[in-house]
């Protein structure tokens, strides 16, 4: 397995557990039975379903609606798109006689696509799509919620307020921009050890355990949003010593959209709009899920955009952070520094995974994943809904379709 760590698969599957305990959001009531009988569509039927429930909770057709249309479902900020959407000329591959090797089966596109519930599939080889396919009803105009992969939109604008000044650098500790952790376990951790997972407090990700940290964090959005957070967060013991120990924490990775807040005096999604969105030509408006009766970000999670705007983002990586008019929205080198392997981690750096062969990725649960591979000069954006958050089964096939796709889209 091309992993940047053995057990890197592993972690990933084992990240979902604190993550999930993080976002069961909810939004309404349950379905009227009555409803397709009143001329509503199936679709619209299980929509007005999900109502209430928690997305952690939604399965098969529940996914498939229900993250193409977060927005409808619970407090979102929009991200606006600007007047114009960049060019992706489209320079299309014949992949009818692409196959792959999984445990010795041979397979097509068709068997990932429908095995994995792929509902969206691009590839960008310089600079041009190669690949691009929908299943399910999605097109191109469909927005899919990101999971994780929020992460590492979140490490691109760190390097973003870093270039306008507003952070001066990572070794700035926590506690500058989060005075309720002044006095904590939180003293002495810096930026950058929130960047790669490695604060060393202490922190349960056990979801079957009704008494760990990550099983509170539904209770305390519902009770008090991010102030109840991080007043939990600052009761939590030292495990390590900071920098040493990597321990995947969305808790922290939300509680980043404060710090981003505190920085730049802006959203997220207003600050993502202007550094990013508008000038990488994103087609659509994007939404990004906010925290419990605030109009601050899930940092770690849940951005939805269209699968082009999602291959644009991998584009923001791949080129440093260089707009298609030759603007710098991120320090040179940011992405390279970014990708480098931390302390704690080999397979970690800020808030992107990492492989052994200098590719590097965002990956959230349910199949969600952007790849760069700078030495084949291209981007695979991959939105789908397994019916698991994470297995190293689903893991395995996703990577394995993942090198063999680049390999065959950017071969000479």
């Amino acid at each position: 397995m091309r992993r940047s760590s053995d057990n890197a698969i592993s972690l990933r599957s084992l990240a979902v557990i604190l993550l999930l305990g993080a976002l069961a959001f909810a939004a309404g009531r349950q379905p009227d039975a009555s409803a397709a009988g009143r001329g509503q569509s199936p679709d619209t039927v299980v929509l007005e379903g999900l109502r209430g429930s928690s997305i952690l909770d939604w399965r098969g057709e529940q996914q498939r609606i229900g993250y193409a249309n977060i927005e409808k479902l619970t407090a979102t900020n929009v991200i606006r798109s600007g007047a114009q959407a960049s060019a992706l000329p489209e320079s299309p591959r014949n992949f009818s006689t692409f196959t792959y090797s999984l445990k010795g089966v041979t397979h097509d596109l068709d068997h990932f696509m429908t095995r994995l519930k792929v509902v969206g599939l691009l590839v960008i080889t310089d600079g041009r799509i190669v690949l691009e396919r929908y299943a399910q009803g999605n097109t191109r105009d469909t927005r899919w919620t990101s999971w994780s992969v929020a992460k590492s939109v979140t490490s691109m604008l760190f390097g973003a307020a870093i270039l306008d000044g507003r952070i001066k650098t990572l070794d700035e500790e926590v506690v500058k921009y989060l005075p309720a952790l002044a006095g904590t376990s939180y003293t002495g951790v810096t930026l950058r050890h929130f960047l790669q997972m490695s604060s060393g407090v202490a922190w349960n990700g056990n979801m079957s355990d009704p008494a760990s940290d990550v099983a509170q964090l539904p209770r305390l959005n519902k009770e008090g949003g991010l102030g109840a957070q991080l007043a939990y967060m600052g009761k939590q013991p030292r495990k390590a010593a900071a920098g040493t120990s990597f321990n995947y924490n969305t808790a922290e990775a939300d509680v980043a959209a404060a710090i981003l807040r505190a920085a730049t005096g802006r959203t997220l999604s207003d600050y993502l709009s202007e550094k990013i969105w508008r000038p990488f030509g994103m087609q659509s408006d994007g939404y990004w899920v906010t925290m419990g009766g605030t109009d601050i970000e899930r940092a770690g999670c849940c951005l939805s955009a269209t699968l082009r705007d999602s291959g644009r983002l991998g584009l923001v990586a791949l080129r440093d952070g260089v707009a298609p008019d030759g603007t710098r929205v991120l320090p040179e080198g940011w992405i390279a520094e970014s990708t480098r392997p931390s302390p704690a981690s080999k397979g970690y750096g800020y808030y992107w995974w990492l492989r052994r062969n200098g590719r590097f990725f965002a990956s959230g649960s349910f199949g969600q994943h952007i790849e760069i591979a700078p030495d084949r000069r291209t981007v695979v954006a991959i939105q789908s809904y397994w019916p698991v958050a994470f297995s190293d089964e689903l893991l395995e096939h996703n990577d394995t379709v993942v090198d063999a796709v680049i390999a065959f889209a950017s071969a000479r």
